[in-house]
């Protein structure tokens, strides 16, 4: 199915958006490594929302997943 220019404007704005936010959360959880705040529970949020969107991120986010199931188990 072919998407309209519309919908294509449309979609381009989303992933814009989600992009913008996913950025800013998992900058400011990295920024939380060194400063005081919960980097471990922002770093994936932000990962997450980058997920929605883009297919590095859904790499990046099971692998985070996987270290820490690995890490729980020993």
């Amino acid at each position: 199915m072919e998407l309209s220019g519309i919908e294509k404007t449309i979609r381009r704005i989303k992933m814009i958006f989600i992009a913008i936010i996913g950025f800013t959360v998992l900058l400011a959880g990295i920024a939380m490594i060194a400063l005081p705040g919960p980097a471990v529970l922002v770093i994936p949020l932000g990962l997450a929302i980058l997920a929605t969107e883009f297919i590095w991120a859904r790499k990046l986010l099971k692998r985070l997943k996987d270290k820490l199931r690995k890490s729980k188990e020993t």
